[in-house]
C-alpha cells in the first residue's frame, strides 16, 4: 500500500505540472489568430523591435560570457585569498531585480546621474548602451557560477603532461582549457542569451526610444490590455528559448560524462600575477556594485539632484504609502514558493532519478525541464489567459504557483544530479527488505542530500523575491510584491523610493543567503561527526 501511495503521489504531481506548465502554453498558442499574426508581423514597429532585441542580446551575451569566464578563471587559476568570498561577491547582482540594474545605471549615468554631474560626462545611456550595460550586470553572474563550478573540477594531470612536453601556457589554454569547457560555454551562452532576450526590466528603464520585444509586449498587455497582440509577441519570445532548450538537450546527449578528477589543479606561485588578479577582481567588483552604491546614496537624500541633504523622509513616505503590505506580500510569496517548490521539485527528482526509465518518469522529467524554455513574461501572460476565471486568480497563491513553475527546473536538476549519485541497487535492496519507497526517501535520501535541499530552497526564495516578468500580469493592488514597486515608483518620479526598495530586496536576500550559509555549515559539521 505504501508503495502504491508513492506512485499515486507521482501521478498527482505529473497531473499538476501538466496543468501548470503545458496547459497554459497550449492555451496561449490557441489564443493567436491569423489576423493578429499579420497585424504584428506587418507593422512598421516589428522588424526594428526584433533587430533591437537581437543586437542588444548578442552584444550583451558576448560581453557577459567573456567577463564571467575571465573572472572565474582568475579566481580559480591564481593564488588569490578568500576565493569563496570573491565568488559570493560576484553573485550579488543576482540578488536584485533586473529593473533595479537599469534604474541604478540611470542614477549613475542618466541626464542627472551622479557620475554624469560629478564628472560632467555623457555616455548616451538611453538606447543600446544602457540596455547592454544593464543586461550584462543582470546576466553575467549566471555564467560566472557555471564557469566557476566547472573550472574547479579540471584534472591537473593533463596540464602536467603538457608542461613536460614543453607546451606554453597560452597553447595549454587553447588546446586543454577551452575544449574542456566547451559544454559549459555552450550552456552559458544559451542561458545568458535567453535571459537577456526575454527581459524587459533593463530596457524599460534604459531603452529610451529603443523598443525591444519584451517591453512592447509588457506595454501592450499592461497598458492597452491587448492580450492577443501580447500572445503573438510571447510566441516570438518563446521561439529562441525553445531552440536553446533543444540545443542544450542535444548537447547533453552528445557529450559524454565529465572525466574523473585524479589530481586537483595546482597553482604555481607568482606574486606579479596575483597582484594583477587582485586589481582586476577589485576593479570589476567596484564597477558591478556601483548601482548598489548609488541606491545607498540616494535612499537618504531629500530630493535628487536638487537637495542632497540627509533625511529619513523617504523611508517615512514609503511606510505611509503602504510598503509594509508589499513587504509582507513579497516575503510570503518567497517563503511559500521556496517551501512548496522545494518539496515538489525534490519529489519529482526522486521519482525520475530513482525509479527507472518508465514512460511516466520520462514524461515527468521532460515536463520538469520544460520551464527552462519558457520565459517568465510568456509564462505570466499564459497564466492570465488560463486561470483568469479561477478562484485563485488575483490571490497570493497564484503568484506562488507561477513562481514555482517559473523557477522549477534548476532546483529540480540540483536534486536530480544529487540523487543519481547514489548506488543504483539501493531500491532493490530496500524492496527485498520490505522497506517502502517513501520510507527510503525520508530515511535515506533526504538526510543525505540536506545540503542540496538548502540550495534549492535558497534558489526559490531569492528568485521569487526579485522576479518581475512572471508576476507582472498577475498582480493587483492587494498582492503586489516589492519588486513591482520599482517601476511604479519610477513612473511617479520617486527615484529615492526605488533606491530604498532595491536595497530592501537586496537586504532580505542577503539575510536568506546568510541563514543558508550557516545552515550548510552546520550540516557540514554534523556530517564530519
Amino acid at each position: 500500500m505504501k508503495h502504491v501511495s508513492s506512485r499515486l503521489l507521482k501521478h498527482i504531481l505529473l497531473i499538476y505540472l501538466a496543468i501548470t506548465v503545458v496547459l497554459p502554453i497550449v492555451i496561449l498558442f490557441f489564443q493567436i489568430r491569423g489576423e493578429h499574426i499579420v497585424s504584428i508581423f506587418t507593422s512598421a514597429q516589428f522588424l526594428p523591435m526584433l533587430r533591437n532585441s537581437l543586437v542588444t542580446t548578442l552584444i550583451a551575451t558576448v560581453i557577459s560570457v567573456v567577463l564571467a569566464f575571465a573572472l572565474a578563471y582568475v579566481i580559480t587559476r591564481t593564488d588569490v585569498k578568500f576565493k569563496a568570498v570573491w565568488m559570493m561577491l560576484f553573485t550579488i547582482p543576482m540578488l536584485i531585480p533586473s529593473i533595479s540594474h537599469g534604474m541604478g545605471l540611470v542614477l549613475l549615468f542618466g541626464d542627472n546621474g551622479i557620475i554624469s554631474n560629478l564628472l560632467g560626462i555623457s555616455i548616451d545611456l538611453y538606447g543600446y548602451t544602457g540596455i547592454v550595460m544593464g543586461s550584462v550586470l543582470y546576466s553575467f553572474p549566471v555564467a560566472f557560477l557555471m564557469f566557476f563550478d566547472s573550472l574547479q573540477y579540471e584534472d591537473f594531470t593533463t596540464y602536467e603532461a603538457a608542461d613536460v612536453l614543453g607546451m606554453s601556457k597560452i597553447r595549454m589554454f587553447k588546446t586543454i582549457t577551452i575544449p574542456s569547457m566547451k559544454r559549459t560555454l555552450i550552456s552559458a551562452v544559451l542561458a545568458v542569451f535567453t535571459m537577456v532576450f526575454t527581459d524587459y526590466g533593463v530596457p524599460l528603464m534604459t531603452g529610451g526610444t529603443v523598443m525591444t520585444l519584451p517591453v512592447y509586449m509588457y506595454r501592450e498587455v499592461i497598458g492597452m490590455m491587448n492580450f492577443s497582440g501580447g500572445a503573438v509577441i510571447g510566441m516570438v519570445l518563446l521561439a529562441p528559448a525553445i531552440i536553446a532548450f533543444l540545443l542544450d538537450l542535444k548537447k547533453s546527449g552528445n557529450i559524454g560524462a565529465v572525466s574523473t578528477v585524479t589530481k586537483p589543479f595546482k597553482i604555481a606561485q607568482n606574486k606579479a600575477r596575483d597582484v594583477g588578479a587582485y586589481c582586476f577582481l577589485g576593479f570589476s567588483l567596484f564597477l558591478m556594485c556601483l548601482p548598489i552604491f548609488a541606491f545607498a546614496c540616494l535612499s537618504f537624500v531629500k530630493q535628487y539632484p536638487i537637495d542632497m541633504t540627509f533625511t529619513l523622509d523617504n523611508v517615512k513616505k514609503l511606510i505611509s504609502g503602504g510598503i509594509g503590505m508589499y513587504f509582507v506580500n513579497s516575503v510570503s510569496v518567497a517563503l511559500l514558493t521556496a517551501l512548496v517548490g522545494t518539496i515538489f521539485s525534490y519529489f519529482a527528482a526522486y521519482c525520475t532519478a530513482r525509479s527507472g526509465k518508465r514512460i511516466s518518469n520520462q514524461l515527468l522529467h521532460f515536463i520538469s525541464m520544460l520551464p527552462l524554455a519558457v520565459p517568465g513574461v510568456v509564462l505570466g501572460l499564459s497564466y492570465v489567459m488560463t486561470f483568469k476565471n479561477m478562484p485563485l486568480y488575483g490571490t497570493i497563491f497564484m503568484l506562488v504557483i507561477v513562481n514555482i513553475i517559473h523557477f522549477f527546473s534548476s532546483p529540480y536538476l540540483m536534486a536530480y544530479n544529487s540523487l543519481t549519485k547514489f548506488n543504483p541497487n539501493l531500491e532493490d535492496v530496500a524492496h527485498t527488505l520490505g522497506i517502502s519507497r517513501l520510507r527510503m526517501l525520508f530515511a535515506v535520501y533526504v538526510p543525505s542530500t540536506r545540503y542540496t535541499i538548502v540550495e534549492m530552497y535558497s534558489y526559490f526564495f531569492v528568485n521569487a523575491m526579485i522576479t518581475i516578468s512572471a508576476v507582472s500580469f498577475l498582480v493587483n493592488f492587494r498582492t503586489m510584491p516589492l519588486s513591482l514597486m520599482i517601476p511604479q515608483l519610477e513612473s511617479q518620479s520617486f527615484i529615492e523610493g526605488t533606491a530604498i526598495v532595491s536595497l530592501l530586496i537586496l537586504a532580505l536576500n542577503l539575510i536568506e543567503k546568510g541563514i543558508a550559509f550557516f545552515v550548510k555549515r552546520a550540516i557540514a559539521k554534523s556530517d564530519v561527526k
